[in-house]
């Protein structure tokens, strides 16, 4: 059952390659990968141009449209019936899409699969892990509320799914966050919660003051939006103000120079040295992987 992989990109050249790598490096190996460009200044065109590799598109208009229209143009660019997706900047365990693809086949009444992380540094050391597990009870508030370990960027689908519930193209920061709770308002959000960590998440330079800034703002938006879905009425003022005191809380870390307190926050130490010798495993296998036309 061959797949459809996206990677979506702008002005990436510092990491598109190894993300590509990652693709290639995947033990299930019936893919087509779509490379598509968001009106990059940089390299990071050539080097997806580069790939010589009949599974491989590369598609490119110049305009700079954002993420959520490009992640709406694979889902209708795909010729799979199942659509992964992965950001430029990250690494993907090789196990990852093999074992997500058995999950949906096993449980056809599932439309969407997400995994765990592994947070690494931009030198591709893994530092801490999050994520959830398959009993997970995932509801109106969980979801409002952030505290579902849906990971949007390891999410395989089914493309009629992706269909159907496109991304909102108005949306800056929060457009998986905002597609999943319009998807669940229309009870049309089955998803399977997998506890392994097989996306690796370089967050040192993504979690940024303005980015922060710019997620919370949002956030608040969809709160007043999607309320209804899990947050009483005496409720929604509290959550709106505890927003904006994130926000300060940000401002604060950024002017003291230690949005690293941030990241530190989001995960769990590495403490089984099994698994982490597993994930230096697995980057190292990947960084090696050759690419025709990139090595």
């Amino acid at each position: 059952m061959p797949i459809t992989i996206g990677i979506p990109f702008y002005n990436a050249e510092a990491y598109l390659a190894n993300a590509i790598r990652s693709v290639f490096a995947q033990s299930y190996q019936k893919w087509e990968l779509i490379l598509v460009d968001d009106g990059s200044a940089d390299h990071s065109l050539d080097i997806a141009r580069s790939v010589k590799d009949p599974r491989v598109r590369v598609i490119s208009d110049g305009q700079n449209k954002r993420l959520p229209y490009r992640l709406n143009q694979i889902a209708g660019e795909a010729k799979f019936d199942f659509i992964g997706r992965m950001d430029a900047d990250d690494l993907i365990s090789p196990n990852r899409f093999g074992k997500q693809l058995e999950i949906l086949q096993r449980h056809p009444e599932i439309d969407l699969v997400t995994t765990g992380v592994c947070s690494i540094t931009t030198d591709n050391r893994p530092i801490g892990v999050r994520g959830g597990n398959p009993e997970d009870v995932i509801s109106g508030r969980t979801l409002l509320l952030g505290q579902s370990a849906i990971v949007h960027a390891a999410i395989l689908s089914r493309r009629a799914w992706s269909l159907r519930n496109p991304y909102d193209e108005s949306i800056n920061r929060t457009e998986d966050y905002e597609l999943w709770l319009r998807a669940f308002s229309r009870s049309d959000f089955r998803i399977y919660v997998m506890s392994d960590q097989f996306y690796y998440y370089r967050e040192e330079e993504n979690v940024t003051p303005k980015r922060q800034l710019t997620a919370y703002a949002s956030q608040r938006d969809l709160y007043q939006r999607y309320g209804y879905l899990g947050l009483g009425s005496h409720e929604l003022p509290l959550i709106i103000a505890k927003s904006y005191l994130k926000s300060a809380v940000v401002y604060a870390f950024s002017v003291a120079g230690r949005m690293d307190l941030l990241l530190k926050r989001r995960n769990k130490a590495i403490t089984d040295k099994a698994k982490l010798d597993n994930f230096t495993r697995e980057i190292k296998q990947i960084l090696e992987t050759r690419v025709p036309g990139l090595d």
